[in-house]
């Protein structure tokens, strides 16, 4: 599931950076709002997290510019705490929520997983699929009562395919997803950790078909 960040503050764009990849997020990282405009036409993102006082193009304008083009993503918005003009003028505009500087991580972290479930039209946050579930906000997968201990990369592909049971995922989508864009991806990765979770989760939970992708059924 991939992110985009718009922030121009260098330390608190590369610490957010950090603990949304560490969350299962795949994240494009944005230093001004025309960059930030540009990446939300031309990809697809679960959600984005756009500061408003950004050089070359305010972050209000580039909200503007993707509401007019009918982008209808999830959009959260950072505001310094006596922008309430600001506030007011972004939701107006479209955006869906806000954080005022400076902000809990943990916070952040839970209001995106909000936005992102009721895009989805899920009530809840654990996700389940026969006796698997998957705690996003804990990094915890069970098999039934007991704990599957996975590695941070089994568990962001698990939650994944989860999050699309019922549809089949291809490896460009997985690896779009999970790895940032200057990441070299070796070739056999992802069917590397197909195979290890198929052995903890069990041989026919995951499926696939060569050439299409891998699937979860629902």
């Amino acid at each position: 599931m991939r992110i985009l960040l718009v922030e121009d503050d260098s330390i608190l764009g590369s610490s957010l950076k950090r603990a949304l990849e560490k969350h299962a997020y795949g994240v494009d990282w944005m230093r001004d709002g025309q960059s930030g405009l540009e990446a939300a036409e031309h990809s697809h993102f679960a959600a984005v997290i756009l500061d408003i006082n950004l050089p070359v193009l305010g972050g209000i304008d580039v909200l503007k510019g993707m509401r007019r083009k009918g982008n209808t993503v999830p959009v959260m918005l950072l505001t310094a705490l006596d922008a309430v003009r600001q506030k007011v003028e972004g939701l107006d505009e479209g955006a869906d929520d806000y954080l005022i500087k400076p902000f809990d991580l943990d916070e952040l972290l839970a209001r995106l997983r909000a936005l992102i479930r009721r895009r989805e039209g899920r009530a809840e946050s654990l996700l389940r699929c026969g006796n698997i579930e998957v705690d996003p906000s804990a990094m915890v997968a069970r098999k039934g009562s007991l704990q599957v201990h996975t590695t941070a990369k089994e568990f962001h592909l698990l939650k994944l395919l989860m999050e699309r049971s019922g549809r089949y995922v291809t490896k460009n989508d997985i690896e779009y997803a999970l790895y940032d864009a200057n990441s070299t991806v070796e070739s056999n990765a992802i069917e590397v950790t197909i195979y290890n979770l198929r052995k903890k989760l069990g041989a026919d939970f995951i499926k696939s078909i060569r050439g299409i992708g891998y699937m979860i059924e629902r």
